[in-house]
């Protein structure tokens, strides 16, 4: 990625659809990304074999491996994702997150939107300006765990713990408010340049996918506690 601010990064739109590829990737290059397009998985593996993007823009029905595949096996890689797809109800915007997806817009969508949401990714994720690494940021240990907010990366006893943006951008938030009730809404207001999300389940399927890599036993979280009525609390200590 060439430095800078976060509209020089490097974009990956993997979409069948050839008007959609020529319409956004003029549009977004416009806005000084750098945007190169593909048809599909298959290629998406080829470009990824010889070029680093900082996020990929990911159809969801296409020939041959569906997006909702292509992000489960990718989303372990820390490349941020972006759903576009003309599957708009709740139920594929809340599988598109569960399988690791930053965030969700249905077909069809005003570019400027995508742009937003693109940005708001990016300022989460560390590619952009915003979030260069600085030594003076602190790091944060809880359990078996150490988040450091400079490298934006979590590690238990010393070995890295994967997360993708959106999961990095919530344990950083619970993390800083320890041992108090947060509700969705603060939540969400806390998500510095975030969009607010049109699905309301965003933040608890977060949640779920933090647990599963956080808790011992997820069934019954110690480190990320649901106050029934009231919202979500982060107990550092791990008390239950």
């Amino acid at each position: 990625m060439s430095g800078g601010e976060s509209e020089s990064a490097d974009l990956l739109l993997v979409d069948d659809d050839p008007e959609i590829r020529e319409l956004t990737q003029a549009y977004l290059n416009q806005q000084g990304f750098n945007v190169a397009c593909v048809d599909g998985g298959e290629a998406m593996d080829a470009y990824l074999a010889e070029h680093s993007v900082d996020l990929i823009i990911l159809d969801l029905m296409m020939p041959g491996e569906h997006g909702l595949s292509i992000a489960r096996r990718i989303k372990g890689n820390g490349i941020p994702i972006v759903i576009i797809s003309a599957q708009g109800d709740d139920v594929d915007r809340i599988v598109g997150l569960e399988v690791g997806a930053d965030d969700y817009l249905s077909k069809p969508f005003n570019p400027r939107e995508l742009l937003a949401r693109i940005r708001a990714v990016l300022r989460r994720s560390g590619a952009g300006s915003s979030h260069e690494a600085q030594p003076s940021e602190p790091r944060y240990r809880f359990g078996q765990f150490e988040l450091d907010m400079a490298s934006h990366q979590l590690s238990r006893e010393g070995d890295n713990v994967p997360l993708t943006s959106g999961e990095f951008d919530l344990l950083a938030i619970l993390v800083q408010h320890p041992n108090k009730v947060l509700d969705r809404d603060r939540i969400l207001d806390l998500l510095t340049g975030a969009e607010r999300s049109p699905f309301d389940r965003s933040i608890d399927v977060r949640v779920t996918r933090l647990r599963a890599k956080l808790e011992p036993d997820p069934s019954e979280p110690v480190f990320i506690r649901t106050i029934w009525g009231k919202g979500y609390m982060f107990c550092p200590e791990g008390d239950g």
